[in-house]
């Protein structure tokens, strides 16, 4: 059976790598834990680990690199920062490992699971764009699917209590990974992103809200059709994915056009559709959506990169 196993990494073991390490515990499958790597020996993170007895470093990715049998790790999740994944990558690329990057620093190629995963599964380094991309850009893949999306703009709603230093750090690159994500996977003509940091108390479960303008005629049946395919499909991952309401239509006709600031009149349907993504509390607490979907979709891409590798190398 240990040539069926594929040990893996995590770098990070703050809430998003600790939440990554229990789901890979239970997930099954051939991934393993090879080792959590942190740069705070005090953090809860390192301390799971050690009780799970899963071979620790808070000596960062120079720890991880002097690790004894580092050459069997056949993948590394980065749960970082954008900034500390390029110096991260710069040790890793050279080593013969893939990695996972779930910050938003974009050095390797875009991957949103149901949509393009099956393009990059032999990618070195393959970027899992953010929390907005992986709950927005499946809902614009899927409306352009049906008609071309013109313009797709999202806002991502999470809890300040589940904003940890990365994401408040990463803030502008979340904007600009997420936009290039919208046109790059998504298919979208231009893309917008913004996210907002809402402090309520209780805090609030994550709410996404997707806007996409199709120029012309649609077949809004089949636009909704298509949205709630893919959702299901997403569901498949991430169980807490969902339609928070029914898909909204409007129509803009020559008589009465939207006016675009940046591109003027647009004569067409803009589509909305809002989502609620709902964590599954493995290690986070339930409002914290926003970085379950992240885990979840690094897991469900490991798992397949895994299947494919073992599948096409023997192990």
């Amino acid at each position: 059976m240990a040539g069926r196993q594929f040990p893996v990494a995590i770098i990070g073991s703050g809430n998003i790598g600790t939440d990554l390490m229990l789901k890979i515990r239970r997930g099954g499958g051939p991934l393993t834990m090879a080792a959590m790597i942190g740069i705070d020996p005090n953090s809860d993170g390192l301390a799971r680990a050690t009780r799970l007895g899963v071979p620790t470093s808070s000596e960062g990715v120079h720890g991880l690199l002097a690790m004894p049998g580092f050459e069997q790790i056949r993948l590394v999740f980065d749960a970082t920062s954008a900034e500390a994944h390029v110096e991260h990558w710069e040790e890793l690329r050279h080593n013969g490992v893939r990695v996972l990057d779930l910050t938003p620093a974009a050095i390797g190629p875009f991957c949103v699971p149901v949509v393009n995963l099956e393009d990059h599964l032999d990618a070195p380094n393959l970027n899992m764009v953010t929390c907005g991309g992986q709950a927005t850009v499946p809902v614009v893949a899927a409306v352009n699917r049906t008609a071309p999306v013109a313009y797709a703009e999202i806002v991502s709603s999470i809890s300040s209590k589940s904003a940890g230093p990365g994401t408040r750090a990463n803030i502008d690159e979340f904007t600009e990974t997420t936009a290039t994500a919208l046109e790059v996977v998504g298919g979208a003509r231009r893309g917008k992103a913004m996210i907002v940091l809402n402090p309520a108390e209780p805090p609030i479960l994550m709410r996404n809200t997707v806007y996409c303008l199709v120029e012309g005629d649609c077949d809004h049946a089949a636009i909704e059709s298509s949205i709630a395919a893919m959702i299901e499909r997403v569901r498949c991952y991430v169980p807490g994915y969902r339609l928070a309401q029914p898909v909204q239509f409007e129509t803009f006709g020559p008589d009465g056009p939207l006016h675009i600031p940046e591109t003027g009149k647009f004569i067409g349907t803009r589509v909305t559709t809002l989502l609620q993504v709902t964590g599954a509390a493995d290690y986070l607490p339930a409002y914290a959506g926003n970085l379950d979907i992240m885990t979840s979709a690094a897991l469900a891409t490991a798992k397949s990169i895994a299947a494919h590798s073992l599948t096409n190398v023997g192990g």
